[in-house]
């Protein structure tokens, strides 16, 4: 009987430790998963930077910045997406700052709360947690791309228009331009697809905003896929780009999408992926992970593709 209890106990010590230790663990990837802390007026926010093996002494690397949403944290973002092994592959960085559930109980970044300042506040912090890394582990400041899901791509096109010059790509998963809400109950509205963005400034042709590339899906119940075509001729709109032919795109068995170039004397400006059959998960991802659909085309490979295409130009 003691022996039973002691195994029962053991079993149930067990149980109760997995969720603590398979945080700790960290997600896929023969690279190094380091932590660290951004401090700012706003406060503080956690981060975990991918560092993929074999960086030599004074080699600067491109910095991807993933935003993750609503539910979700950089670890579990870094899992469902799988960027950390096209990094490895391709050599570059991989930053995750962290929403804090005490700054919102779902984990979801507070892109729509202009009103207050709080949504710059976070994005301040995110730009602390991109200078640190550019400062502790030398990655390139000419060549740093940012890309988002929800709440994460909401931010990171705020980020965008807060930064211009510091970026050189966004992407947009499943989010909502900036501009288009201003508190959480027009947030709620916008993410029905019942507002509109506010038009964006037009910048000077020497700084111009970095190229967008949008990626919706098409029966999308939390985030309408309104949302996506408006964040594109928004960003459109602001260069006096025009749209080009839709094309359709299908690849093997995953979902087939749509895909329009809005384009400016040769240039694309922004990139618009309609997947029709894509519901508010990230495209691709990792079949055993939530917000995540393994049945889309591979998002990862067009955020990576899309950033490259801009460190190159």
């Amino acid at each position: 009987m003691t022996r039973a209890t002691l195994r029962s106990g053991a079993l149930a010590m067990k149980q109760a430790l997995k969720p603590v230790l398979d945080k700790r663990k960290p997600p896929p990837g023969a690279g190094d998963w380091l932590a660290g802390l951004a401090m700012g007026a706003a406060g503080a926010r956690r981060f975990r930077l991918y560092r993929p093996t074999g960086v030599k002494f004074g080699e600067r690397l491109p910095l991807m910045v993933m935003l993750h949403g609503c539910g979700q944290d950089a670890k579990s973002f870094a899992s469902s997406t799988r960027m950390n092994r096209i990094a490895e592959r391709e050599r570059f960085l991989v930053l995750y700052p962290e929403q804090d559930r005490l700054a919102n109980p779902q984990g979801c970044w507070n892109w729509f709360d202009t009103k207050t300042g709080r949504a710059y506040g976070e994005a301040a912090l995110i730009m602390k947690a991109i200078d640190q890394v550019c400062l502790l582990y030398a990655a390139d400041r000419s060549r740093i791309a940012v890309a988002g899901l929800s709440a994460g791509a909401s931010m990171a096109a705020l980020l965008v228009t807060r930064h211009p010059e510091r970026f050189k790509a966004v992407v947009m998963h499943s989010g909502i331009a900036p501009g288009t809400a201003h508190s959480p109950l027009t947030a709620l509205g916008a993410m029905n697809g019942l507002r509109e963005p506010r038009p964006l400034l037009a910048l000077p042709p020497a700084l111009g905003w970095p190229p967008l590339m949008v990626i919706h899906g098409g029966v999308d119940a939390v985030v309408s896929a309104s949302n996506g075509q408006a964040a594109a001729q928004v960003w459109a709109d602001a260069a006096g780009a025009r749209a080009g032919t839709p094309r359709n795109v299908q690849r093997g068995k995953r979902y087939p999408s749509t895909v329009t170039d809005f384009v400016r004397r040769g240039s694309t400006v922004a990139t618009l992926v309609e997947i029709g059959a894509l519901g508010h998960a990230w495209s691709g991802g990792a079949a055993n992970q939530p917000f995540s659909d393994g049945r889309g085309p591979d998002a990862s490979r067009m955020v990576w593709g899309f950033a490259a295409r801009q460190f190159r130009a």
